[in-house]
């Protein structure tokens, strides 16, 4: 059923954080519920919080168990911006839904950091602005061209020509588009604040579990599980990140490779700390944790081989680590955590989000792109909306079938 990958290797730099244990049970017995989730990452983190505060019994599996997956290797930058910027995507699906899905993303970061702080979680969030730089694919005419199709919608976002940008931030670039709302957070500690409070709710949470095979019909869903027992579930839904479900849609998606290093904690970082990120290809970004490091990575390549992948760990460091040393030469660049991953990407940089074709039990969470988390929020609201008998006014914008 499942294609399983080797999603990270090195050390993510959350691994220098203590997130708080989450507690899961064996699975010795054939069991019922309103709703199964198959993943216990950040995404089926949010989708069990989200349904349990809406009264459905859920059940949580997971074959690593929870946080073990592609969420320790995010680089958690929680943002609006989509991968493709606004004035593209509009050339791709029409300004109107570009637009929309543009609105969504902003709604749904605010959404994530109101939810975070109603429940308590302790995550490290913070609001920060966030700059994104004239590179190879926008250069500076083409960046004030998509600051205002930004404005345009209703999006906030200030156009920055190479001598403000520089007096500002202290950037040698042509220019930027600065934004404000966005928000960095420690991505383990949120995943499992979510899943604690879904426990709270009698959320019933089993790993070490693999599901091995799906059936549905037209009134449940059955999944069958490694060791034996099969769970019985008016809904499933499926948050298994990167590692790719037969019943999924071969949709305009594809997994490729990405590097990320972290360094030691600093003093004294840039002005406001912003997240920076280039319109160039390869791209490059860079965040800051609250105790000072810098995360920064990029140099994505076009392939899924773990082997090859991870064997360039130290070369693709020294290369984001120059980068970086080139952008802030104040900086001490040299890594202190460095890791790679498996990275979803697709044609437009939307997720697909929803019900599988022919399958309406059955529900899927796709969040690729640099959106991760983001996405992750819209999925736990048009999927919950849709389990709950509700229809989520944007759920087309992200459906399979769109």
């Amino acid at each position: 059923m499942l294609r399983k990958l080797d999603l990270s290797t090195g050390r993510p730099v959350w691994s220098a954080y203590r997130a708080p244990a989450v507690p899961t049970g064996s699975l010795t017995r054939d069991v019922k519920t309103d709703v199964l989730i198959v993943g216990m990452g950040i995404s089926g983190a949010m989708m069990a919080e989200a349904l349990t505060a809406g009264a459905h019994a859920v059940i949580c599996i997971d074959r690593r168990g929870p946080l073990k997956g592609s969420t320790a290797a995010t680089t958690a930058l929680v943002q609006f911006e989509i991968d493709q910027p606004l004035s593209t995507l509009s050339r791709m699906i029409g300004k109107g839904q570009a637009r929309q899905a543009w609105r969504r993303s902003r709604l749904a970061v605010s959404n994530l950091a109101a939810r975070i702080a109603e429940l308590g979680i302790n995550c490290g969030i913070g609001r920060t602005q966030s700059l994104y730089l004239a590179g190879t694919v926008l250069g500076p005419s083409e960046l004030r061209d998509e600051a205002e199709a930004r404005q345009m919608a209703g999006i906030g976002a200030t156009y920055l020509t190479s001598a403000p940008l520089a007096g500002a931030f202290g950037i040698d670039r042509g220019g930027a588009i600065l934004s404000h709302g966005n928000i960095a957070l420690d991505p383990r500690k949120l995943t499992a604040g979510l899943l604690l409070k879904a426990l709270e709710r009698k959320a019933r949470l089993y790993a070490p579990v693999e599901a091995t095979a799906i059936e549905d019909s037209a009134d449940e869903v059955g999944v069958a599980t490694t060791d034996g027992p099969t769970i019985t579930a008016r809904h499933v839904v499926l948050a298994t990140g990167y590692e790719l479900i037969d019943i999924v849609p071969a949709a305009a998606h594809r997994v490729i490779s990405t590097w990320a290093i972290a360094t030691c904690p600093q003093r004294k970082l840039w002005p406001g700390a912003a997240f920076i990120w280039e319109a160039s290809d390869p791209y490059l970004y860079v965040r800051a944790t609250a105790d000072g490091r810098v995360i920064c990575g990029g140099e994505d390549e076009e392939f899924l081989d773990e082997t090859r992948r991870d064997k360039l760990i130290a070369d693709k460091s020294a290369r984001i680590a120059a980068k970086l040393d080139l952008m802030f030469p104040h900086l001490d660049t040299r890594p202190d955590f460095a890791w790679t991953g498996s990275f979803g990407t697709t044609t437009t940089g939307l997720p697909y989000i929803g019900a599988i074709p022919r399958h309406p039990r059955i529900h899927a969470v796709m969040g690729y792109g640099g959106n991760g988390i983001t996405f992750s929020r819209i999925a736990a609201e048009i999927i919950s909306a849709s389990i709950g008998g509700l229809e989520d006014t944007d759920a087309n914008l992200f459906a399979f079938n769109r």
